[in-house]
């Protein structure tokens, strides 16, 4: 059995809460505060948000990712439209079919060999408008950082916008990893999302050393009518709101989020140079975040995962997923490919 306390390489949800951010949460807990975000923590917590996104946009905190994605969708569509996402995507595989069942919406997927959306695979689902008998596409949905752990540049999710808005339709970004991607470039959280015309932002801290952090950002405020009622009826709605706010001020207090993120990237990348020193072994995907995607020979895995746990993300082609986190260490992954090394031979 695999010891409880050693860190894997499974997720980066199984990692814990970052110092800084278990710190803050602490402090948040002394004497009582108005519930339900009618608290100066989450008013401090906005502003902070807006310093990096935007003045002109409206925050809404959410308990997880899929919340925010369903909700976030729901204020775009009508029961009769459709969903344009990859068909990696979190929303088409990993969330129970909860978009199609709170939206109405169907999901209509995309094949892809990186997890990333081209304006030549989404026009394959661009037609019939006005038609009855065809649900009317409505919103585009991109994930930064991708389900294959691949990032799309500024310019990528421009033309999708660009594209989409000629159409009028909106564009969805899924962030559950947009601090890795905005590491990985380089790059402003801005410039990855309101100064390339996405519409609406599922924004994602958990998976950076939070605890059940994240948000909806809407770019237009005309979007977010509304929405707090349908945040009420979709159980989002957090009474002790603070402790959910102060995590966003601490990991945007001093870019601690980016600073935290390069990190969980760098391990990825060494894990992957590490990799790399074993034909064995098949890298499948550019590492440009915090994920490394490989083939490996099926007989080793169970005994790998025994110790180090993670998960297979295609059986038919023996491919396993492991994610770093901003806790992983060189020496996590010295120990592993030592394990590993023994394995193969």
């Amino acid at each position: 059995m695999m010891n409880k306390l050693k860190r894997g390489f499974a997720s980066d949800n199984n990692a814990g809460i970052h110092p800084e951010v278990l710190k803050a949460i602490q402090n948040a807990n002394i004497g009582h505060c108005i519930a339900y975000g009618d608290d100066i923590y989450t008013q401090n917590a906005i502003a902070k948000i807006k310093e990096h996104f935007g003045k002109n946009i409206d925050v809404y905190f959410m308990f997880n990712g899929t919340g925010s994605n369903v909700l976030g969708l729901k204020m775009l569509t009508e029961s009769y439209n459709s969903i344009i996402c990859a068909e990696t995507a979190h929303i088409n595989v990993d969330e129970c079919g909860a978009p199609e069942k709170f939206t109405g919406c169907k999901l209509l997927s995309v094949p892809t060999k990186n997890g990333k959306l081209t304006i030549e695979k989404i026009k394959y689902h661009m037609h019939d408008f006005g038609f009855e008998h065809h649900s009317q596409p409505k919103v585009i949905s991109i994930a930064q950082v991708t389900e294959l752990g691949t990032v799309y540049t500024s310019n990528e999710i421009k033309e999708i916008t660009e594209y989409a808005h000629e159409n009028e339709i909106f564009v969805h970004m899924d962030g559950a990893r947009i601090c890795n991607a905005a590491a990985s470039l380089d790059s402003s959280l801005r410039e990855i999302t309101m100064d390339v015309g996405i519409d609406v932002l599922s924004f994602g801290l958990t998976k950076n050393g939070a605890m059940n952090a994240e948000a909806v950002i809407f770019f237009n405020k005309k979007l977010s009518e509304n929405f707090k009622y349908y945040r009420k009826q979709g159980m989002q709605l957090a009474s002790k709101m603070r402790f959910m706010a102060v995590q966003f001020e601490a990991l945007f207090t001093n870019n601690l989020w980016k600073k935290i993120a390069e990190h969980a990237n760098k391990m990825a990348k060494v894990l992957a140079e590490r990799i790399a020193e074993y034909p064995q072994i098949q890298i499948t995907q550019e590492v440009e975040a915090n994920g490394v995607f490989a083939i490996v020979p099926l007989e080793i895995i169970p005994k790998l995962q025994r110790e180090f746990f993670f998960y297979m993300w295609d059986e038919t082609n023996s491919e396993v997923r492991w994610m770093t986190s901003f806790d992983t260490t060189e020496e996590d992954i010295d120990i592993f490919i030592e394990q590993l090394k023994s394995l193969l031979k």
